[in-house]
């Protein structure tokens, strides 16, 4: 490790929080209704869109049929997606000739679009067209996003509003998400990603002659609206088969940077949108400081183990750490700063290769996943998964001291611990049930590039970033087969939707109690007395449901000096 690289570590965690308050700010004046800046050129269009599509945007509803509405919606997404692979070579705007994707594969992709997971199993160049990457992928990419706020606006909403059945409206909310937040960022983004060297055409993939006199084929496309989408909304899923670690969609040091700001900026901004909406903003950084302290342990393991390198790089004369499968121009430290952003974010966009890296190195980004996507989490996916490990660390706490189990508030009753487990559960029933399947069926043990522990931590990494919605590969395994395919989707559904149903409900029941002042029995929840008891019960809930062996298994191959092995 060097002073250089924990300047870079600090200075990006000082730009992410010096953008919370200001991007907070703006966010709770959209989904307030209140006026911002934008307002003049995009309030005609607002209005607009919801007389197209019959919507009284004063009319809210209840948790319900928030939720339904958000399945419906879904579900159109779906299947435009899946219509567009099926019949893209159809489809004008495929100047690579692309054919028709096959069944299961389009399967599994429109799911994983869908669900903000954007797990690939195929090589975006090699496979879509132009207008499938678009209309498709980039499209669902903006609405998976603002699906996700609008649903932690609306679990915001339980906190915050007294003795109401509504939370809001989710087509109002999904609306302003896209114009206000989304679109505006996404311009300016795409024009400095293209300033970087990012194509963005329409045009045909280049012919070129090599410097042997040989033919190679350059793809090309529009290639900087896809990253900035993927990036801003954690969706993570690359226009090429490389992702971030492509030339074409991650050219310089700089543009790793400023796209490594922006998968946390609109999640960490988020907080603070918790706290102005419950009228105390010093609630929202504390929920930050839980963030940042599970963030901060994990960069600093992973960077540590990174520079260090193993005993058997070094028997090789090799020193400087581990710099197998990283990009040299972003080294050792942006390239483990990325892994646990882009897995503690739910990105899934990878500039490196996580099979590459060391045994405790590669054991944080699955650890990250295994947590629920909590640690600033996927836009607006992420604070709602907190706030369900708040409301267990606020019951836990009643238990222990004999002190009100109350939030902002809010009487935390049995209720809504019980959609808080619901929701947590779910996630280790889905990514070892599936792991404990794959490792013993004869044909999902042979899509593994790896035989022995090595592999076994190709299917884990695998449904494990299926279920939390991640989208990042640990490398190795083959992913386009049948089995691959249907169980990896059933993963991403299950864990995206089987979360929110429980969240929404908690949001609703929330909602609906009277707001209580505070009293001398109730637990105070902005100081590091709160954090702490968070973070403890994160990380108790997680060593007794998630890997309470499979962490094990790094620490072992760390110590007896093994590379490139997590177990």
């Amino acid at each position: 490790m060097t002073l250089i690289g924990w300047f870079q570590i600090l200075l990006y965690c000082a730009i992410v929080v010096a953008l919370v308050k200001p991007l907070g700010w703006y966010m709770t004046r959209v989904f307030n209704g209140e006026r911002t800046f934008m307002s003049p050129v995009l309030r005609p269009v607002e209005t607009g869109l919801y007389w197209i599509g019959g919507v009284d945007e004063k009319r809210e509803q209840h948790w319900l049929t928030y939720t339904v509405a958000m399945l419906l919606f879904h579900i159109g997404g779906f299947l435009v997606i899946y219509g567009l692979m099926r019949l893209q070579a159809l489809l004008p705007f495929n100047p690579a000739g692309q054919s028709a994707v096959a069944q299961d594969l389009s399967f599994n992709t429109a799911i994983s679009f869908i669900t903000n997971t954007n797990w690939q199993n195929y090589g975006g160049e090699s496979t879509l067209s132009y207008l499938t990457q678009m209309l498709g992928l980039t499209h669902q990419n903006f609405l998976s996003a603002a699906t996700g706020i609008a649903l932690a606006v609306a679990l915001i909403r339980g906190f915050s509003r007294s003795s109401m059945r509504t939370i809001g409206n989710f087509w109002v909310d999904v609306t302003r998400c896209t114009l206000y937040v989304l679109l505006p960022i996404c311009i300016l983004y795409t024009l400095f990603l293209v300033w970087q060297g990012i194509p963005q055409t329409l045009g045909a993939y280049v012919e070129a002659t090599t410097l042997e006199g040989g033919r190679q084929t350059i793809a090309v496309g529009p290639v900087a609206s896809q990253v900035a989408i993927k990036m801003l909304g954690t969706n993570g899923g690359g226009f090429f088969n490389a992702n971030a670690s492509d030339p074409f969609e991650n050219p310089t040091a700089l543009s790793n940077f400023v796209q490594m700001i922006s998968i946390f900026a609109l999640g960490a901004a988020l907080t603070n949108v918790f706290g102005r909406m419950v009228g105390n903003q010093r609630q929202g950084w504390a929920i930050l400081a839980v963030m940042g302290v599970l963030f901060l342990s994990g960069v600093a393991v992973t960077y540590w183990a990174e520079a260090n390198g193993t005993s058997t790089l070094h028997a090789l004369g090799l020193s400087g750490g581990n710099m197998e499968g990283k990009e040299v121009r972003f080294g050792i430290v942006a390239s483990s700063l990325f892994a646990v952003i882009t897995t503690a974010a739910s990105c899934g966009a990878v500039n490196a290769m996580h099979d590459s890296f060391t045994a405790l190195g590669g054991m944080i980004p699955l650890i990250n996943m295994q947590l629920g996507e909590i640690i600033v989490g996927g836009v607006g996916a992420g604070l709602y998964g907190m706030l369900l490990f708040v409301v267990l660390a606020i019951f836990v706490a009643g238990l222990m001291v004999g002190r009100t189990p109350e939030y902002v508030g809010k009487k935390i009753e049995a209720r809504e611990v019980k959609m808080a487990m619901l929701a947590i559960l779910v996630l280790p029933l889905m990514y070892l049930g599936w792991t404990a399947v794959a490792v013993v069926l004869p044909s999902a043990v042979a899509s593994m590039a790896n035989a022995g522990p090595h592999g076994f931590t190709e299917v884990l990494y695998a449904f494990t970033s299926a279920t939390g919605n991640n989208g990042s590969a640990f490398g190795g395994l083959t992913g386009n087969t049948f089995f691959y395919n249907l169980t990896l989707a059933s993963s991403m559904f299950v864990g995206r939707f089987f979360m929110i149903v429980p969240a929404m409900a908690l949001a609703g029941s929330l909602a609906a109690k009277k707001s209580i002042p505070p009293s001398a029995g109730t637990l105070p929840t902005t100081g590091g007395l709160f954090v702490g008891l968070v973070v403890g019960v994160i990380l108790i809930i997680g060593g007794l449901t998630f890997f309470p062996a499979l962490a094990l298994g790094p620490i072992v191959e760390h110590l007896a000096g093994n590379a490139n092995t997590l177990f």
